[in-house]
Formats: structure tokens, sequence, C-alpha cells
């Protein structure tokens, strides 16, 4: 069933291109893997066996849907250029395993889509994309936002971005967008992926994400989960002002509000100089909490 040369082969990635008269997009973010080393590894990666449904976010001229069909039960790929639909349709044809949508992640109902286009939607979920730069934090966190219960996310992006997701608290990468990860998931940078592979090779160089739900349970719950990202990033405001400076713009700065806030930071030991980078998750909590309790969130 698979094809020689294989579509992730950058022979046959310019013979597709050149037939079908592609020009990557960059309104899209497009640029096309060309590695079948990198493409094998990110299925490797991502662990898909038959028994997993994948959805691709974003899968181009098909290179690693074809690879995802060769090891995955079932794949549906979402993507948002129609120009690329009947392209996808014909270097597919192959894999009758394989759904082609014209279809933007952001807006689609994704528990919908699984029922409707898997065979067994009770299979394990897993999402494997090369993200477009422009919209990485976006597509995560609408995943992440979703009521799918996802078996792993898999997702290449950014370097730099993907050493914000598995940042530690004190480091300069560690800010809102790795709190909002590691409250649901575990995160961890699988391998590099060096920009001389892609067509067109972008500025910057890429990292494999792979992402599978918290094992460790919270120590702290928080008293409400979207207020407490909202203040997180409130938090994270002016990243080089300290954590009591970034509370005065979330809080308010009137003589009172400051009088509890300074009262809630000696209650949770918390040094009024302490730059927000400092706090964990946990501690991150229990401040909103505690700022809560004290009425002022």
């Amino acid at each position: 069933m698979s094809q020689s040369p294989e579509i992730g082969s950058r022979t046959r990635t310019r013979a597709i291109m050149e037939k079908y008269g592609i020009r990557t997009k960059k309104s899209f973010g497009q640029n096309f893997l060309t590695d079948l080393n990198v493409l094998k590894n990110i299925v490797e990666a991502a662990q898909i066996t038959k028994d997993d449904n994948v959805i691709e976010i974003g899968p181009g001229i098909g290179a690693l849907t074809e690879q995802l069909a060769q090891a995955a039960g079932g794949v549906v790929a979402l993507e948002i250029d129609s120009d690329l639909i009947p392209v996808l349709k014909e270097v597919l044809a192959p894999y009758d395993n394989v759904m082609v949508l014209n279809q933007d992640v952001l807006r689609a109902n994704l528990p919908e889509l699984i029922q409707q286009q898997f065979t067994d939607p009770t299979r394990p979920i897993k999402v494997v994309a090369n993200l477009p730069y422009y919209i990485t934090s976006p597509i995560l966190m609408g995943l992440l936002a979703s009521p799918v219960d996802w078996d792993a996310i898999c997702v290449m992006m950014q370097k730099e971005v993907a050493q914000r997701l598995t940042a530690k608290p004190g480091t300069k990468q560690y800010g809102a967008l790795t709190l909002a990860i590691e409250y649901q998931m575990d995160a961890r940078i699988a391998f590099d992926v060096s920009r001389r592979v892609f067509v067109p090779a972008p500025n910057v160089d890429s990292a494999i994400v792979v992402l599978t739900p918290r094992q460790e349970k919270l120590a702290v719950q928080p008293f409400d989960k979207q207020k407490l990202f909202g203040f997180i990033r409130g938090c994270f405001a002016h990243r080089r002002k300290s954590l009591w400076n970034n509370l005065q713009g979330v809080v308010g700065k009137d003589p009172a509000t400051k009088s509890q806030l300074e009262e809630v930071l000696a209650q949770l030991d918390l040094p009024k100089q302490v730059r927000p980078e400092r706090l964990d998750l946990t501690q991150f909590i229990e401040l909103a909490n505690a700022l809560h309790a004290a009425e002022l969130l």
C-alpha cells in the first residue's frame, strides 16, 4: 500500500508541488517537511498504533498524513487551505483509513467530528501536527479547552515556544503558557528539527513536543479554572516587574486593597519583591484562592 518514493521525500514533494502548481502561502504558515526520518520519528514519538484514531492539523500535501495512515487505525486530516484538498485526496487515495476535511481546527466541533468521522470513535484519540508558528498557542489552548480526553498531543512548533511549554520555574522561558499546559498535561521535548528540512526553510528551528494527560494530581484545586489563568496572565503582564507590582495591576492600587494584598502575601510567605517566574503552579493556585477568599479576585 505504500508508495515509492514516499510523499515526504524531497524529490516527491517538489514533483507534487510542480504537478499541481503549489506555492506555499505565508498567510497559512505553510512549510512542507521533506525528511522521511523526521516524519517517521514524529509518528514514533506519538506512539501511534492501529488502535489509535488520529486528528492531524494542517496536513499540507500529505507527507505526515501518509506516515500516520500506515501506523494508525484511522486519520482525520483538517486542512484550512481549500486549494490543497484535491491534492491531498489524490496523493492519499491509496489509504482507505484517511479522511481529509477542509476545516479550520479553531472552529471545528471536535467531539462531533470524532463521533462522525471515525469508524470506532471509542478508540484512543491523538493529535499529531506540524503547527503553523503564528497560531501555535491558540490551537494548543483550543485543544486543551475542548471536552475531548486526548490520549496524546504530539506537535511540531518553533523551538523557542517548545522551550516555553516545558520550562521550569525561575527560568526566562517560564510563563503563563507553561502553567496553562502544566495544569492539564505533562510536556516533554521529544527532539529538535532543523529548519533545513523544510520547503521553504523557515527562519528558526523547530521541536517536537509530546503532551500527555497529567499523571500527578494537583496539590490544590483553584476556585475557578478560567479566572485562574486570567490571573496568571496578569501576574506575567510585566515580566521585569515584581509580583507585587503586577498584582496591583490585577487587583487594584488603592490603599485598602494594597493593605489586604500585603496580608495575603505575608500569609503565603511570599516576599513582595519576588518575581512571578519564581512561583510554581501550586503557589499560583494558592495565591489566587487566597485573593478570592479576601474578595480581591
